[in-house]
């Protein structure tokens, strides 16, 4: 069976599948922010894909609507005394020298959270039981407001949900919320901290009818095609699930782009890496030691997720971020980009249909990071999406004269220069703030680049780091869907316990094995109804513990040998210290259930070391070291094992084009991949 990956971005949509002799196939088409379906629906029917194929897709329908602001109309049911917890939060300031700090509204506004009388005390008891009744008004209100999708998040509903199931049904009863879609933070998000269960539920409910439209269109283009969307975490779930629970794919496009650079580093024998992901919109970054980086303390738009996703950190530079001048005649580059309408001068698309406001100042030209590469000769007019798309040079000339102008320098190329560096200084930071101020050393990493824009600037970032070798896969401008043909279904469950650890560890090792069992039940009974053997899955358990009094846990695998040891080296390793004699207490319990598919296989060959002389397509000025340099310019499809050469050079290829700068060599491994190397002191 044929299993397609598609993965959405803001400039273009990617496509990877296997033919029947296992080769890969890739496709990169114009993404319609429209609707996002539409060029996935087209590429299709265009390249005849099997009515039995599996789809999976990477998806940034809920991703774009967090960021926006374009969710459904969504109200929240809170016990009583607590519907201002949403918008009082965690008192945090993101700006902390900000005279008048801005906090950003609330996604449910107040005259949308209505309270419910009832209380559960911490220990699971019904102190004051639900009163039905008078819920009544709230939901004529909720009808007469046209309310789309209801979060209803109470008191301790994790050790006791039945009042939430008891307003489910009175809410699916009621003839005039017929269709509304209803998020129980019960079954999203069991666990303690009630601002964090509040603000997930609520994510999920403001985000689930606008996926579940989507995937319901989507599903419906598709036909008999069986449809699975990435997640968050790494795994994959199916489209029903995730139309229900959309919150776990806010990060759906970047997670596949991780597991694709952790799957193909891992086949080419390399473990600990930094993940480099430039696109048309953003560039997403990650570290990973051995594993895929999950965190249970993620954050999007400004607001706490506390369902598993894969560690990433976003800046908002990508191809096609804007360069502008600010008032005080100071160059920026991004966050703000072309995406794919407009997109870059050098698309040619006719000027006047598009208007970028920064800084409440309207810009007059267009100038992308795309464009600068084009100038300075680092992207190739005939080359571009291997021919098929041809870069008009002149629009791009002509913006770049009017940048170069507001930048009072002398001629285009410094300026291209200028929105380079500025746009490579920007990733820097990113990256750092994920392994430096972590406390890991940069230098000990291989740099794995993809994204259309990746390979592009790899080299000097990693020369600017410190970093030693960079890694370009096989197919790296469409990674991230390959990753999503990598990952494997995956569902996460979780339930707040919240017990001391007594002296004999045994009898609370034997209470843990009890708390994981309907966990265990649930994830075989839910992935059987995706057609999963619930025999042959793998059972992640972990458990989030901390040291009696402390506000914040250390998540650490459960096993049978010992808590507290395990605890103890865990606690040493994150902060510096662990304290012996001190109380444990189990806060949460997890369980990652694993399903297995066939991933793809990449093809082994190997090579002789020679020169690359056959793939050489002749010679090139390209812009280095602040001057126009004679550059070697190689066709990617002729490199084969065990080729290798030297920078300054460029490499073309479908789906992206990779910058070898002077100083750097090159050698081809036994998986196609480009291994580039830093010989410079």
């Amino acid at each position: 069976m044929i299993r397609l990956g598609t993965d959405t971005g803001g400039t273009f949509t990617d496509f990877v599948w296997l033919d029947t002799h296992g080769r890969f196939q890739i496709h990169k088409q114009l993404s319609t922010p429209h609707d996002p379906s539409q060029s996935i629906l087209e590429v299709i029917e265009q390249l005849a894909i099997p009515a039995d194929a599996e789809i999976v897709h990477g998806s940034t329908v809920a991703t774009n609507a967090l960021l926006e602001r374009k969710g459904a109309r969504t109200a929240l049911i809170t016990t009583a005394g607590f519907a201002d917890v949403l918008a009082i939060g965690r008192q945090n300031r993101p700006e902390l020298y900000a005279l008048v700090p801005q906090k950003s509204p609330a996604l449910v506004p107040s005259r949308w959270r209505f309270e419910a009388h009832e209380r559960i005390t911490a220990d699971g008891a019904v102190q004051l039981p639900l009163d039905l009744d008078d819920l009544e008004p709230v939901l004529e209100q909720l009808a007469a407001d046209g309310i789309e999708s209801i979060a209803i998040c109470l008191l301790f509903s994790f050790l006791y949900p039945n009042h939430e199931l008891a307003i489910r049904r009175l809410l699916l009863e009621h003839q005039k919320l017929r269709g509304v879609h209803i998020s129980l933070s019960s079954e999203i998000l069991p666990v303690y901290r009630e601002y964090e269960r509040t603000a997930t539920t609520v994510i999920n409910a403001y985000v689930a009818p606008l996926m579940s439209g989507y995937l319901s269109k989507l599903a419906s283009g598709l036909g008999d095609r069986h449809l699975t969307v990435m997640q968050s975490n790494g795994g994959t779930i199916d489209a029903t699930m995730a139309a229900k629970q959309a919150a776990r794919t806010v990060l759906s496009g970047p997670a596949g782009g991780v597991v694709g650079a952790r799957f193909v580093a891992g086949r080419a024998g390399y473990e600990d890496l930094v993940t480099f992901d430039m696109g048309g919109t953003s560039t997403d970054v990650a570290l990973c030691q051995s594993s895929l980086p999950t965190t249970f303390t993620g954050e999007i738009a400004g607001l706490p997720l506390r369902l598993p996703i894969i560690d990433i950190h976003t800046v908002g530079a990508g191809g096609g971020s804007l360069a502008y001048v600010d008032a005080g005649g100071a160059l920026h580059v991004g966050p703000q980009s072309a995406g794919a309408d407009p997109g870059p001068a050098c698309y040619g698309k006719k000027d006047g249909n598009w208007r970028f406001i920064v800084q409440g100042r309207e810009i007059p030209f267009r100038v992308t990071t795309t464009d600068a590469n084009l100038i300075l000769g680092r992207l190739d007019a005939d080359h571009f999406l291997g021919g098929r798309m041809r870069l008009d040079v002149s629009r791009a000339e002509d913006a770049l004269r009017e940048l170069a102008q507001k930048m009072s320098v002398s001629s285009i190329y410094e300026a291209a220069a200028g929105v380079i560096q500025l746009a490579n200084a920007n990733m820097e930071r990113a990256i750092r703030r994920i392994s430096i101020e972590r406390g890991h050393d940069p230098r000990r990493f291989i740099l794995l680049a993809f994204g259309g824009a990746g390979p592009l600037h790899a080299c000097e970032l990693a020369q600017n780091l410190g970093i030693p070798q960079v890694l370009v896969p096989t197919v790296p401008g469409v990674l991230s869907a390959l990753g999503m043909l990598a990952a494997l279904p995956t569902k996460d469950y979780s339930q707040t316990v919240m017990r001391q650890v007594g002296d004999d560890e045994l009898i609370e090792i034997k209470q843990l094995e009890r708390d994981f069992e309907p966990l265990v039940e649930r994830a075989k009974q839910e992935m059987a109804q995706e057609g999963h053997d619930p025999d042959q899955l793998e059972l992640i358990k972990s458990i989030d513990v901390r040291y009696l009094g402390q506000s914040h846990e250390l998540t650490i695998h459960f096993q049978s040998k010992g808590i507290s040891n395990a605890f103890h080296e865990a606690h040493e390793i994150r902060y510096g210290y662990h304290w012996q004699e001190a109380a444990i207490e189990i806060v949460t319990v997890r369980l990652t259930a694993v399903a297995q598919v066939v991933q793809p296989q990449l093809q082994r060959s190997n090579g002789q070391p020679s020169p690359a002389h056959e793939a050489l397509l002749g010679k090139k000025r390209v812009w280095f070291n602040e001057r126009m340099i004679s550059s070697g310019l190689y066709e990617r499809s002729r490199l084969k094992a065990g080729h290798y050469f030297s920078g300054p050079a460029v490499v073309f290829q479908y789906d992206t084009t990779t910058i070898i700068p002077p100083g750097w060599d090159a050698v081809v491994d036994a998986y196609a991949n480009l291994v580039l190397a830093n010989h410079t002191p």
